[in-house]
């Protein structure tokens, strides 16, 4: 139900007020009458009026300066400027220093008709200023609660992926530890290469629990460390494994991808492009266009062929294959591989972002 209006209104005149508040009452206006300025700013601090109907002309007194001291209450209320004097400065000046209103009386109260309209357009921008203030402080506690919310989230995910990185690297150790301790040579094979493949998504986790974006992989520092992970392998065949790789970033998914490709394409490079001595072993990772990326992994070994008859020579099961084209297809591309007797080249060329109900393939 509507507030019933309130208004202080400060006059001198008391005739005038008592006019003033029979003739609003009849308009059911609830009128409180100040016969001085000091009267009227103690009301004005300790009740609750909306609009303030002030006099200019009063013994001692300027109503500017009255205007001037409600101006700086706490919650200043809408203020009419009423003057018994036409001099349109006096109205100018009202305006200026904060009058929302002002009306010209009279002696015979003709103006009061201007006096309850001025109130209740003063009521209505009031109502429309405390609603845009109140919608204000919402909108700020909103955003303050926003702000935490978002904080606490980066907070639990940064540590989720803490965790998540720890338990792949426990895993990790777990399978080395028990590659160390298998004397079959096709079965530690096998669990090194496990351990590779857990080192690559690792890898991923710990870059994201230790940067601000957890939704990119700066993808140069993450193959560099990666390879770097593969580099006493390499030094134990008399391999050199070189990169370039240009200043690129991928989704956290699309990044883990192109690692275990990596390590998949340079674990078979390692294994059969060098059977008898060691050699060259290159990965590339640089914008085609603007909106692809090509990866290339690259030796000087025997070749396919080769490779392929020394795979076989030694029961390779081909999982290796599998993956790669698994995470190959989840990036939307397919792998060429191209050889000749001056080596094995494996190329991808994908886009460097996709819808991202299509980034995740299966392993068939």
């Amino acid at each position: 139900m509507p507030t019933k209006p309130h208004l202080l209104y400060i006059d001198d005149d008391q005739g005038l007020g008592r006019l003033v508040a029979k003739d609003l009452a009849r308009h059911d206006i609830d009128v409180t009458v100040a016969h001085s300025g000091v009267d009227g700013l103690r009301l004005a601090a300790e009740g609750n009026f909306e609009v303030v109907g002030l006099d200019h002309f009063m013994p001692g007194e300027s109503g500017l300066d009255i205007l001037a001291a409600l101006g700086r209450l706490p919650s200043p209320p809408a203020v009419i400027y009423v003057t018994g004097s036409e001099d349109i400065n006096i109205a100018v000046a009202a305006l200026r220093n904060g009058a929302s209103d002002f009306v010209v009386k009279d002696v015979q109260g003709s103006f009061l008709a201007l006096l309850r309209k001025a109130i209740g357009t003063a009521m209505t921008q009031s109502h429309l200023r405390r609603a845009k203030e109140t919608a204000e402080a919402e909108m700020l506690a909103a955003n303050e609660r926003l702000e935490k919310l978002t904080t606490k989230q980066a907070v639990l995910l940064h540590e989720m992926n803490h965790r998540i990185g720890n338990s792949l690297q426990l895993i990790t150790s777990m399978i080395r530890l028990q590659a160390s301790a298998t004397r079959d040579t096709e079965a530690k094979e096998v669990l090194r290469q496990a351990a590779e493949r857990v080192v690559a998504v690792a890898q991923v986790h710990q870059r994201l629990y230790t940067s601000d974006d957890v939704q990119h992989v700066q993808m140069q520092p993450y193959l560099a460390k990666l390879l770097e992970d593969q580099g006493m392998a390499a030094r134990d065949r008399g391999c050199r494994i070189s990169i370039d790789i240009e200043d690129v970033k991928l989704s956290t998914d699309r990044a883990i991808s192109v690692g275990i490709i990596v390590t998949e394409l340079v674990t078979n490079s390692l294994k059969y492009a060098y059977p008898a001595a060691g050699g060259a072993i290159r990965v590339k990772l640089a914008p085609v266009s603007a909106s692809e990326l090509m990866l290339a992994v690259e030796d000087d070994g025997v070749g396919h062929a080769a490779s392929q008859k020394l795979a076989s020579s030694i029961e390779s099961t081909g999982v290796g294959s599998r993956i790669v084209d698994a995470m190959a297809r989840g990036l939307g591309a397919q792998i060429e591989q191209n050889s000749d007797a001056n080596g094995f080249r494996s190329l991808l060329v994908f886009p460097h972002s996709i819808d991202p109900s299509s980034d995740t393939q299966e392993l068939r």
